[in-house]
């Protein structure tokens, strides 16, 4: 699995919360790869009889199987299969899976004959589980359509076991927004067979429509999903699953505004050297804003963002603003190792600073000396000539020619790049003039890089904001890791994480979540709203900001896995009462009912934008003492934390007979 991807962040992420409901009963199951097994696995034998037998009875019959403890919050054991020691087997299977569900696979497309291999091996496993786990019931989750093959098999074979079935995103969905379909507003009219067939994923697209129709319970992230699920796989999903985060609490209130301050003087570090001598702009007045994600260009909107900051540049230089603009593309894409005029800046800036370290060593020992012999030293002579020329060969060093590199890389497909292609057409090139500065950084982020020395975590704190305008986002984990950090974010109502915090939360943007509307809105009017929201950030003062920070943060405990793990319990609770109806029972068949999560709008905030915005931009040095004078940081944190919910128990569930958690009033 891709480690950068979301659903691996799900499974990672969700596990503790999962092993403390299921203890030694939750399994992980997935392919065997040697380099995450050195690094991420710690191998041992399995502690459940069950699942010892299973392995060793597969094991006789010639199959690699690998048992160990993923390292990682809850210590999930992970059964991991060699899938090249069972290729011997793959004819065999591929009949197998064509009498199950009338597929046939394709041999040049090596993934899905892995997800077969892996599919296969599953449902062995899962058989062997089935025949010793005498009156134990098991309960099998299945994520996307690699993983279905699997489920397929098992429907087939009519294994006594649950079922659960979620797509992330569906195939052709992902497919058809790449290439700029009308996508949301034509569900209807797509004919689904011809569309996949003319991508070569018809194959795929019939594993996962399978694996959706053979599963007790079928689920999806998001509401936006649901509705584009129901139209291209034909099932209403059973129930929404909002992915979480494991959010950890700092015990001192404002530290992570700490945090903040401390990592932006990095990032801080980084712009002083990329712009060196075109450095005329205030760092204090400056705004780091990003977009982070796979190079989707169109689907991860950074089309509308490009647009946007032209218009965004437009409106600072026409109001004559002192606030400039700092956007870091973080979208990795291939290149030909660093640019060699960002080195060269970063070189600059760290002999300068070297230099002025000297010198300050140098002036201090003088100026130390002259006190201790009582007298006040002449500043005329304290710094002798060989200091004078040191500076000015040191100001001489930063003397540039040329602008200011839009790219930290060298591109390799420099012509053609979207990005790249689009800065030239708007002419967004880091001019003197210009109050929006663009930075593409086509590379993940490292601590060990050379360039910006930063974790992703550390550099998303050292950011003002974070712009997600996406038009296919499925869930939107970014603008979620921004929240939990008490960042703010813009995302859209296209994607799952828009549209959960529209339901939750009375007004987003007071609590930090712009909400650009893609759906209902043509892309100019979706331009222009987004430039709205951007401009209305940087009018913002210090205080305002510091201030939707702080609300931005308490918004991390709707994202909590203690309060989404619920949607996941109601599934498998849901898939066990289907699956043996005569042992478990649920009422009602919804989901987990969430009143009570909304959060309402602060009271602090005015009723209407004019009164605490000046119709310019306002410098974020300029802190009016009386502006917000309602605020209340205890007293709105109080509130909020009011809106939301005790996470639920599954303590209180009787054996037997059950009634499952869907009935509770959560």
């Amino acid at each position: 699995m891709d480690s950068l991807g979301g659903i691996y962040t799900v499974i990672q992420t969700k596990a503790k919360t999962t092993v403390e409901e299921w203890g030694e009963n939750y399994l992980l199951i997935g392919p065997y790869f040697e380099h995450n097994m050195k690094t991420q696995v710690e191998p041992c034998e399995p502690v459940h009889e069950v699942v010892a037998g299973a392995v060793e009875a597969m094991k006789k019959h010639g199959c690699q199987v690998h048992v160990g403890r993923w390292l990682i919050e809850g210590s999930p054991c992970a059964v991991l299969f060699e899938l090249g020691a069972s290729a011997g087997s793959l004819d065999r299977w591929r009949g197998d899976l064509w009498e199950a569900c009338g597929v046939g696979l394709p041999t040049h497309d090596v993934e899905a004959q892995d997800a077969l291999l892996l599919g296969a091996l599953t449902a062995w496993f899962l058989k062997e589980v089935t025949d010793r786990a005498s009156g134990q019931r098991v309960v099998a989750h299945f994520h996307e359509w690699q993983a279905g093959v699997g489920l397929v098999l098992c429907h087939a074979r009519r294994l006594p076991l649950g079922c659960i079935f979620t797509t992330h995103a569906t195939l052709l969905g992902r497919h058809l927004c790449a290439a700029n379909a009308d996508f949301y507003n034509r569900l209807q009219q797509f004919d689904i067979d011809k569309e996949a067939g003319e991508r070569q994923i018809y194959h795929r697209y019939c594993i996962e429509r399978a694996s959706v129709h053979c599963a007790h319970v079928f689920t999806t992230v998001s509401e936006i999903t649901a509705t584009e699920a129901e139209h291209i796989l034909k099932r209403k999903p059973d129930v929404v699953t909002p992915n979480g985060l494991s959010v950890k609490r700092f015990s001192a209130m404002h530290e992570f505004q700490n945090l903040h301050t401390t990592y932006k003087a990095r990032i801080q570090d980084f712009v002083r050297g990329h712009f060196y001598g075109h450095l005329d702009f205030d760092l204090e007045k400056t705004l780091f804003l990003f977009i982070a994600g796979r190079y989707e260009f169109s689907n991860k909107g950074a089309d509308i963002l490009l647009e946007s900051l032209s218009r965004l540049n437009f409106l600072l230089k026409l109001h004559k603003s002192t606030v400039t603009v700092v956007v870091f593309f973080i979208m990795p894409a291939k290149t030909n190792n660093f640019n060699v005029e960002t080195l060269k800046g970063q070189a600059v800036r760290k002999q300068l600073w070297d230099t002025a370290h000297a010198l300050k060593e140098k002036f201090g020992k003088k100026l130390y000396e002259a006190l201790l012999r009582g007298e006040i030293p002449d500043m005329n002579t304290i710094l002798d000539r060989d200091d004078v020329t040191i500076m000015k060969r040191a100001i001489f060093s930063t003397q540039r020619q040329s602008l200011p590199p839009v790219t930290t890389h060298n591109m390799m497909e420099d012509s053609t790049d979207p990005i790249l292609s689009t800065i030239r057409r708007i002419g967004l090139f880091n001019h003197r003039t210009d109050r929006v500065k663009v930075v593409l950084h086509p590379e993940f982020l490292s601590s060990t890089s050379p360039l910006l020395p930063l974790d992703y975590e550390q550099f998303v704190r050292g950011c003002h904001l974070g712009v997600f305008p996406s038009y296919y986002e499925p869930w939107g984990y970014t603008p979620a890791e921004c929240t939990v950090m008490g960042i703010p974010s813009v995302t859209t109502n296209l994607s799952g994480f828009g549209c959960f915090m529209q339901e939750h939360v009375a007004d987003p943007a007071a609590y930090g979540i712009y909400i650009v509307d893609r759906r209902f809105r043509s892309p100019d009017e979706s331009c222009n709203q987004l430039t709205q929201f951007l401009y209305g950030f940087c009018k913002q003062s210090r205080r305002q900001r510091i201030i939707q920070r702080n609300r931005t943060e308490r918004l991390s405990d709707l994202l909590d896995w203690r309060y989404l793990g619920r949607y996941y319990q109601h599934a498998r609770h849901l898939a066990l009462s289907r699956a043996f109806p005569e042992h478990f029972h649920i009422e009602p068949v919804s989901p987990p009912l969430t009143d009570g999560f909304k959060f309402p709008r602060p009271s602090s905030v005015p009723p209407s934008p004019s009164v605490s915005q000046a119709s310019s931009p306002v410098s974020s040095e300029a802190e009016d003492e009386n502006e917000d004078g309602r605020y209340d940081e205890e007293e709105e944190a109080e509130r909020d934390r009011a809106n939301i919910k005790s996470p639920f128990s599954v303590d209180n569930i009787s054996q037997g007979k059950k009634k499952l958690h869907g009935e509770y009033k959560n």
